[in-house]
C-alpha cells in the first residue's frame, strides 16, 4: 500500500502539470483518486496489525488535509475488514493544501490573476499560459502586462519603438522580453519597428598596424559594409570586455568582445568566421562551454583556450562559489553538447557538478593576461604547423 509521501509525489505532478488550465477553467482536472495499491489477502493477514495501524494513520492524515479514503471489504481470516484502495482529492485547493503552503498561494494568485484576465475577455487557454509564465513576477509586473494588452488591443502601435510606447511605467527591455505575452492578450501583432542591428565591438592587435597610429578600438554593425585596416588571420573571441581590450599585441590579430548566448552576432561577420584561425576563450563554467557550443552551433569555427582540466585545477584557487549578486551558484545538469571535443567536455561536465573543493566557476579575466597570450601563440603555431603540412 503506497504512503502519503508516494501519493503526495502523484497530487503534486498533476497540480504542477495543469493548475494554470485548472485556475482559468480552460480544463478541469480534479477530482482525481490516487490508487493505493493492491495487497494480496495473504500478505494482509500475515502483517494485520501493520497494515491495519497505516491504514488508521491514512485516515487520520486525509481528516486533516481534506482529503477522503476510498476502501474496500477484504476477507482476511474469515472476517471482512475494509481496506484503503485510494485517495481521493474533491478539488485544486484540497491538491494544494496537500501539497503545501506556496501551492495555496500559488493557487489564490493565479485566480486572481485568472479573473483579471476574464474580465478582459481573454481566452481561457490563453490566460492559462500567460498565467503559468508570470506565475513568479510579482503583482505590478502582471498589471503592467494586462495594462499593456488594453492598449495595444486599442491603439496601433505600428513603427513605434519599444521605448516609445505610452504606457506608464512600461520599460524598453520589459516589452522586448515580454512582447510575445503582451500579443497573445491583446490579440493581435504589435508591429513595432524593427530592432536596431546588432553591433560588434573589437580590438586591433597587430604591433605593426598600432605602431602606424591605426586605430586601436572600432565597431562595425550586422548588415553594415566593414572595411578592416587589415584582413585578420586570427580572431580571439572573449567574452570580458576588458581581457578583450588589454589583449597584448599578436600579429594581424583581432580580439572580440563575445555577445553571450546565440552567437549569431558574430557569425554575421566574413571575416571573422573565414579567419584562419577562431578562439574562443570563455569562462571555465557551465555558461562558458554551454555559450562555445552555440558558436560553433551557428557556424562560427572557433577553438577553445584555456578551458580544460588542467587549466581548471591549475588556476581554482582563484575560483569562485558565487554570482555576482552573491547569491550560490549550484550544481546543473549537463546538457548534451555534441559540438565540445572530449577535452571540452569533461571539463564541462567537472564544473556543473563539481568535486569537493573546486569551484563551479572560474572566470576568464582570473587568468593572467601574458598566460593567456602564450596559449594563443602556441594555437596559432599550432594551426600554422598544420597548414604547412
Amino acid at each position: 500500500m503506497k504512503n502519503v509521501e508516494a501519493a503526495t509525489v502523484k497530487i503534486r505532478k498533476r497540480l504542477s502539470g495543469s493548475w494554470h488550465l485548472d485556475v482559468t477553467g480552460a480544463k478541469g482536472s480534479w477530482p482525481f483518486d490516487v490508487p493505493l495499491g493492491n495487497i494480496a489477502s495473504s500478505e494482509i493477514a500475515a502483517r494485520f496489525s501493520e497494515i491495519q495501524h497505516d491504514a488508521a494513520e491514512l485516515h487520520r492524515w486525509a481528516s486533516r488535509s481534506g482529503a477522503t479514503i476510498r476502501t474496500k471489504s477484504r476477507h482476511v481470516g474469515g472476517t471482512a475488514q475494509q481496506m484503503p484502495t485510494h485517495i481521493c482529492v474533491a478539488d485544486i485547493e484540497t491538491a494544494a493544501g496537500i501539497c503545501g503552503q506556496d501551492w495555496v498561494q500559488r493557487i489564490e494568485r493565479g485566480r486572481s490573476r485568472a479573473a483579471a484576465l476574464a474580465a478582459d475577455d481573454v481566452d481561457s487557454t490563453v490566460a492559462a499560459s500567460v498565467i503559468r509564465a508570470f506565475d513568479m513576477q510579482s503583482d505590478v509586473n502582471f498589471e503592467l502586462l494586462v495594462a499593456a494588452a488594453r492598449w495595444f488591443r486599442d491603439n496601433d502601435g505600428a513603427g513605434l519603438t519599444p521605448r516609445q510606447v505610452p504606457i506608464p511605467g512600461l520599460h524598453a527591455k520589459w516589452l522586448n522580453t515580454n512582447q510575445h505575452h503582451v500579443e497573445a492578450l491583446a490579440g493581435r501583432p504589435l508591429h513595432l519597428a524593427r530592432p536596431h542591428p546588432a553591433r560588434l565591438h573589437f580590438t586591433y592587435l597587430d604591433a605593426g598596424h598600432l605602431a602606424a597610429g591605426g586605430r586601436r578600438y572600432d565597431v562595425a554593425t550586422v548588415g553594415d559594409h566593414t572595411h578592416l585596416p587589415y584582413v585578420p588571420r586570427v580572431v580571439l573571441i572573449t567574452e570580458n570586455k576588458d581581457t578583450a581590450m588589454t589583449f597584448p599585441a599578436t600579429p594581424l590579430a583581432v580580439a572580440v568582445e563575445g555577445e553571450g548566448r546565440g552567437g549569431g552576432t558574430v557569425a554575421s561577420f566574413d571575416w571573422i568566421t573565414s579567419a584562419e584561425l577562431v578562439v574562443y576563450w570563455g569562462d571555465i563554467d557551465a555558461d562558458g562551454f554551454e555559450i562555445l557550443a552555440e558558436y560553433r552551433r551557428v557556424g562560427v569555427p572557433a577553438r577553445s583556450m584555456l578551458m580544460d582540466l588542467d587549466t581548471y585545477h591549475r588556476y581554482a584557487p582563484w575560483g569562485t562559489y558565487r554570482w555576482p549578486n552573491g547569491s550560490e551558484i549550484e550544481s546543473r545538469e549537463p546538457r548534451d553538447l555534441g559540438e565540445l571535443t572530449d577535452d571540452e567536455r569533461a571539463a564541462y561536465l567537472a564544473v556543473c557538478e563539481p568535486a569537493l573543493n573546486m569551484p563551479p566557476r572560474l572566470e576568464q579575466e582570473r587568468i593572467p593576461l601574458a598566460d593567456a597570450h602564450q596559449a594563443l601563440h602556441a594555437l596559432v603555431g599550432a594551426e600554422a604547423s598544420c597548414r604547412t603540412q
